[in-house]
Formats: C-alpha cells, sequence, structure tokens
C-alpha cells in the first residue's frame, strides 16, 4: 500500500559569528560548519537531510535568512549554534520575524581541548560556551519556544535528541495547509470532541471542514464494480478473512460494499487533499455500513482519523503518523474502553467501535462483519486482532477554551491475559506508568479526551516538543509522576496560560 508521506523536508544548519575576529577566523567558522552537517548528513543519524548556510554576522544577514527560510517550502526548521561569540542583538530583527522552529544546539566543534596547545587564538575561535549563552539570552527574552539540546554534536544522545525534534519539525510541516473533513458533526452532547477550529487553524496550520455524509456516498456509488471485484479479492489475498466474506459465501456482499466504501473513501480524500477525517454513526445516511475496514485500511496508509466527529483526534493521529514515518510500532486512533479492576494488577481495555489501525496489530489481521448495536445499519466489515506487545503512549489534545493541552500517558501494552472470543473489534491492553490509579485520576485532572492518539513510537519528548513548537501546553504522565505534584503544575499552568493566553479565546 502507498503511505502519505509529507513533502520534502530538510532542516537548514545556522551558524553564527561576528567580524571582530579576522576573515581566517571567519573562514574556519565556516569550514567547521560545514564538516559537521557532512558529518551529520553522512552518519544516517538523522530523518532529514541537513543543509548547511553560510555564516551569519550581521543584523541583515540574519533578517535575510530568517525571511527566506519562511518562504521555502522544504524548510522544515533550523538548527541554530554559535561557534563563537554573536552579539544577538544582532538577531532580534530576524529571529521576531522567523516562523519556522528552531533547535538551539549547545555544542563546539572540537569535542577534547587540546590542553598544552590551547592559546588565545584557539579562545577566541572556540567561544560556544559563552556564544551560546548569549544566544540564549536573546531567545528568552524574546520569549520563543525552542528546543535546547547541549552536547558534543557527535554524541548518539544528542543526536538522538535532534533527530527527534526533527521528526516532530517534519510533522509541525505537514500540518501547515493541512486539510482534514468532518463528515457530519460531532456527537450529539458531547464536549470534549468540540473545539474552536478557528482557534485550532490559527495555532496549528491545519484547517477542518465539513462536508454532508450524501458527498460521500456519492464517491461510494461512484465506485466500479471491477475495482471492487479487484479489491475485495486483494482482501482475500492479505488477511485471514471469514469464510463467509470471501467470494462465494453467503456474505462476500458485505465484503464488497465495505470495499466499495475504501474506494470511495479514498477518491474522496484524495481528490480534496484531505490528510485526515471523521465520520459519525448518527450520521450514516445513505451509507449501509459504518465504515471500518474502509477506515481501518486508510490509517494504515497515513490518513488521520478519530470516531463520534473528533477532528482534533483525527489531526493529532495524522501527525503522530509523521512523526513515526521511519519508526516501527504503529499508530492508531484508540478509546480507553473498559477496566481490569482485580487486586493482583488493573488492566486497561482499549478498543473502538471499529476503528483500530493495523499498523499496531501483532498478526495478521482477521476480516469478519459483526453486528454494531448501534447505527442502525448492516454489520459492518472490519479488522479483529490484539495489539503487540511493548512500550506506547496515549496523547490527547483538548481545547480548555483559553488555550490547548496535550496530555501524553506512558502505557505498557501486554497480551491480553484470556483469549477474547466474543470481542470482533481491534484492541490493545496496557498497564499505566507510573500505576492505574495515579494514571487514571492525573488524566481526569487535566480534562483528557476519552480519545486518544496512540502509538509505539511516538514518545514523551515527541510531543512536548510539539507542544513548545505550537506554543501550547504540555503534561506529561510518565513512570515518575506524582499526583500531589502533577495538581500542583495543573494549577500553575492555569496561571500562566491565563497570563499569556492567545489573544481573542476569551
Amino acid at each position: 500500500m502507498h503511505k502519505l508521506q509529507p513533502p520534502t523536508s530538510e532542516i537548514w544548519f545556522i551558524t553564527g559569528s561576528q567580524h571582530l575576529y579576522g576573515e581566517a577566523a571567519l573562514r574556519q567558522v565556516a569550514a567547521n560548519a560545514q564538516s559537521i552537517v557532512d558529518q551529520l548528513n553522512a552518519s544516517a543519524s538523522l530523518p532529514l537531510r541537513l543543509v548547511f548556510k553560510p555564516i551569519l554576522t550581521r543584523p541583515e544577514e540574519i533578517t535575510s535568512l530568517c525571511l527566506e527560510a519562511n518562504g521555502a517550502a522544504a524548510c522544515a526548521g533550523l538548527i541554530l549554534w554559535m561557534h563563537t561569540f554573536s552579539p544577538s542583538k544582532m538577531w532580534i530583527s530576524g529571529l521576531s520575524r522567523l516562523s519556522k522552529p528552531f533547535l538551539h544546539l549547545h555544542t563546539q566543534f572540537n569535542r577534547d581541548l587540546p590542553w598544552s596547545e590551547i592559546d588565545m587564538d584557539f579562545m577566541n575561535l572556540n567561544q560556544a560556551a559563552h556564544g551560546d549563552r548569549e544566544a540564549g539570552f536573546i531567545h528568552t527574552r524574546l520569549r520563543l519556544n525552542r528546543k535546547v539540546v547541549a552536547g558534543h554534536w557527535s554524541d548518539p544522545e544528542v543526536q538522538a535528541r535532534v533527530a527527534a525534534w526533527m521528526r516532530v519539525a517534519r510533522a509541525w510541516q505537514s500540518w501547515q495547509g493541512a486539510r482534514f473533513v468532518r463528515f457530519g458533526d460531532n456527537m450529539r452532547q458531547v464536549a470534549v470532541t468540540e473545539g474552536d477550529k478557528v482557534a485550532a487553524e490559527a495555532r496549528f496550520g491545519f484547517s477542518v471542514n465539513y462536508h454532508g455524509v450524501g458527498d460521500l456516498v456519492d464517491a461510494v456509488q461512484d465506485a466500479s464494480d471491477a475495482d471492487v471485484t479487484a479489491l475485495a479479492a486483494e482482501y482475500e489475498a492479505l488477511y485471514a478473512v471469514a469464510p463467509a466474506l470471501r467470494r462465494g459465501g453467503d456474505r462476500h456482499d458485505a465484503l464488497r460494499y465495505a470495499a466499495r466504501q475504501e474506494i470511495g473513501l479514498r477518491s474522496f480524500l484524495q481528490q480534496g487533499g484531505f490528510q485526515g477525517f471523521t465520520d459519525t454513526f448518527e450520521d450514516l445516511h445513505g451509507l449501509r455500513q459504518l465504515p471500518g475496514l474502509a477506515v481501518q485500511r486508510l490509517m494504515a496508509d497515513g490518513y488521520g482519523f478519530a470516531g463520534e466527529g473528533d477532528w482534533k483526534t483525527a489531526a493529532l493521529v495524522r501527525l503522530m503518523k509523521v512523526i513515526t514515518d521511519d519508526l516501527p510500532g504503529g499508530t492508531s486512533f484508540m478509546e480507553d474502553y473498559t477496566y481490569h479492576l482485580a487486586p493482583e494488577g488493573h488492566l486497561v481495555l482499549g478498543a473502538h467501535m471499529l476503528e483500530i489501525c493495523p499498523s499496531i496489530a501483532a498478526a495478521t489481521p482477521a476480516v469478519e462483519a459483526h453486528p454494531l448495536g448501534i447505527g442502525g445499519k448492516e454489520d459492518p466489515v472490519r479488522f479483529v486482532f490484539d495489539a503487540h506487545p511493548g512500550a506506547a503512549v496515549n496523547v490527547s489534545l483538548v481545547d480548555l477554551g483559553n488555550r490547548f493541552r496535550l496530555i501524553l500517558n506512558e502505557v505498557d501494552v501486554i497480551a491480553p491475559p484470556e483469549p477474547l472470543p466474543r470481542l470482533p473489534v481491534a484492541r490493545a491492553v496496557w498497564k499505566c506508568r507510573p500505576d492505574f490509579k495515579t494514571a487514571c485520576a492525573a488524566w481526569i485532572y487535566a480534562g483528557g479526551a476519552h480519545h486518544t492518539g496512540f502509538s509505539y513510537g511516538v514518545t514523551a519528548e515527541h510531543v512536548e516538543d510539539l507542544a513548545a513548537i505550537a506554543g501550547i501546553e504540555y503534561v506529561g504522565i510518565e513512570s515518575g509522576t506524582d499526583l500531589r505534584e502533577f495538581r500542583k503544575e495543573l494549577r500553575n499552568n492555569e496561571i500562566h496560560y491565563h497570563m499569556t493566553s492567545m489573544p481573542g479565546r476569551w
């Protein structure tokens, strides 16, 4: 299957200096910076290509470079480094205009000091120790969101932290101008799936627009019989399709209709240039089934999705898929559904009515059709599988009125303790970190939604980097979380964001 790919992305490597040290020193600064870029690109440790840019020594050069980056479609962000001392007032104009995310790399060219050879020429050339502090002050003074990574550029830990930020910058780039479609409204009377779409577009860069389900029905009906036959045969070749659904089986027409839905949905999304979508079981006029298999396969191809009109989570799932585009494990829409509260171990059973992505499956998914119990339509066709064991995260994006908040819980997925023969949906079973009681209470205090983006590849660092780029709140529920301190953090954040709320949100 063809995966949705983000635009070709690159990161510009920006080095600051000044003319105080002479032209020979500036040539050496440029050569050292170019060497770092070349060696990092050759290391294959970074997911995006670094692009060396000429060293910056004057205010007008800095402003010009920042404006150039703003207009460069391929530029997903900048890495800034002050090889020498670069007086930071020179950077005010440019950084005040910069709209791309940036990472401040606090490093130096040489790893070890040549103790017996150090002279003042060496000291003047290798001044990142205080050049980067000067830069850090102006970043803080200007209230600029950024990530700071400290250590030698050859250090694997440093490279890993830079790589994490690059993946988020790439995903952020994919959100800029992205389009998400909402078939119908959100589920009636539900609060957390609501939100301010205008504020979201202003903050995150993506738009969400409504299309009547009739538009989708037309696309589904336009699917040709030949294409439906071919796709149904593909299902039978790839998955463990129930005998009744196979060609010649008494329910094969249900499989064909699922294929017709996928063809129609895929065509609609491609023609509209959409990166994701949401639907609701309360608005299925003209559809015979709530889309299940179609949604699951489209998610596996990189589209964002969430149920019941939850456009925020649909956009979040898409972004998390872009972050993990080159990482293993899988990413899906998810819902905390029910609990196992035995004294010997509390567990969460996550699932949804139908729409869990097969990228997280432990084995080849089964394709089955069963009653849904709600929606009043035909038995929908869906994948049935267990999620594979491993460390994962659940992430929620909520609109609190004056701000958006990202909430993350680290979890450990396990195999179901017992078979689930009567639960014909895709599902995941996990333990919460630090423990069930702390994690669930913290999640509820934070206002976390029941819908989440679930991923084995996304980490807390990724989500924290995303919050920094977006300028929104992040709270993490992790192994060391203490509920009392967590609640203090929420209260302190309330004061902070009351003072710095985005204009127009009150």
